[in-house]
């Protein structure tokens, strides 16, 4: 019996970066149903992320050119392809389900879909997680490494925000999921940046909005201060990054299920505590999102080195000091690829499946 066209996404799917395994309950192809005409799945099966003009994906595909063109921007203005703009001419590309398809659905996510992606998560992406390169890498705000280190501009947050010249904001979709769920948390909501091409593309959909330099690092701090992780694309160039809490998103989620954090993720930095200036205040176990602090029975801080993923929030609201944020060893750091398509490409490398998505399987 034919695969449906369903089946066959959910293989192509599976092919990019952290992919899109199957589940015992189908939920995955209740969601791709969801989110695609059997038109639309189709269309979506011949594309890579290569961005391809309509005339050419038209004269790959056979299809007619005034129809593929108007298909192809229907699928853009409802997140299933993302589009580059580029003077006159628009591309085309396909993207992963993290990042890509969950994350355009910002404008569009109702509680029905909220559901199927929740069921989704619990079901399979947090265990598919687990064992792979990290999408997302937690770097600390400046302010609280410790005087002294050298700091790579790609460690910085907002040495990354003062590189980019286009710059969008747009709501935390993870945070949105949950509104939609009544789980949400009550951190704030407009906290996630896009830069270049991407955000091009979440301001031509009306999925965020420009921002200067100067309105990003104001919202980079009230993300410091609400208690927010930040978290770039694990490159060193990155196309976005968010701000993210442990109730709603999706990777901290992830993580959080891990019994090892600190090995599922990109982070050079851990927190250290000075036990003689720790006043046993307590702050710092409600900024902590990955619960890697505790009370010791000498009321001093204590840090779990295997679940400290080296955000600083810790650090950043340490009244007295105790709290600092140290470099790891040479040996044990692990510095992010150079693009986001080396990411993707090392992911799908670990899981030994073909190209990442970057071309058609064998």
């Amino acid at each position: 019996m034919a695969q449906s066209v369903y089946h066959r996404l959910r293989e192509w799917l599976d092919l990019f970066s952290v992919g899109f395994p199957s589940t015992d309950s189908g939920v995955e192809i209740r969601l791709l149903k969801y989110l695609f005409s059997e038109e639309e799945a189709e269309m979506f099966l011949a594309m890579t992320p290569k961005l391809e003009s309509p005339e050419i994906v038209a004269a790959r595909t056979g299809k007619e050119p005034v129809h593929t063109a108007g298909l192809l921007e229907t699928m853009a203005g409802k997140g299933l392809l993302f589009r580059l703009r580029k003077g006159e001419d628009l591309l085309y590309g396909a993207v992963p389900f993290i990042v890509g398809l969950f994350e355009y659905q910002v404008k569009d996510m109702d509680r029905e879909l909220a559901e199927l992606c929740e069921a989704y998560f619990q079901e399979a992406f947090f265990e598919r997680c687990k064992d792979y390169t990290a999408l997302m890498r937690p770097i600390p705000v400046n302010r609280s490494i410790e005087v002294g280190w050298p700091v790579a501009p790609y460690e910085d947050a907002k040495e990354i925000i003062k590189d980019k010249e286009l710059i969008a904001v747009a709501p935390c979709i993870c945070r949105v999921q949950q509104q939609r769920l009544e789980h949400a948390c009550d951190k704030p909501l407009e906290v996630c940046f896009m830069f270049g091409s991407h955000a091009r593309y979440y301001i031509d959909r009306d999925m965020g909005r420009q921002v200067t330099q100067e309105e990003a690092l104001e919202i980079l701090d009230r993300c410091d201060e609400a208690g927010l992780v930040t978290q770039p694309f694990n490159a060193r160039n990155p196309g976005g990054m968010c701000n993210c809490c442990g109730d709603c998103c999706n990777i901290l989620r992830a993580l959080k299920h891990h019994p090892n954090p600190v090995e599922a993720t990109i982070s050079n930095y851990y927190a250290e505590v000075d036990p003689e200036a720790c006043v046993a205040c307590e702050t710092c176990l409600d900024r902590c999102q990955m619960d890697a602090i505790s009370m010791g029975d000498d009321d001093v801080a204590q840090i779990d080195l295997r679940r400290c993923i080296g955000c600083g929030l810790c650090v950043t609201t340490c009244s007295s000091g105790a709290l600092s944020l140290k470099p790891k060893l040479d040996g044990e750091r692990r510095n992010p690829p150079e693009k986001a398509v080396d990411t993707m490409m090392q992911m799908a490398q670990q899981r030994g499946v073909f190209g990442g998505g970057t071309g058609k399987p064998a």
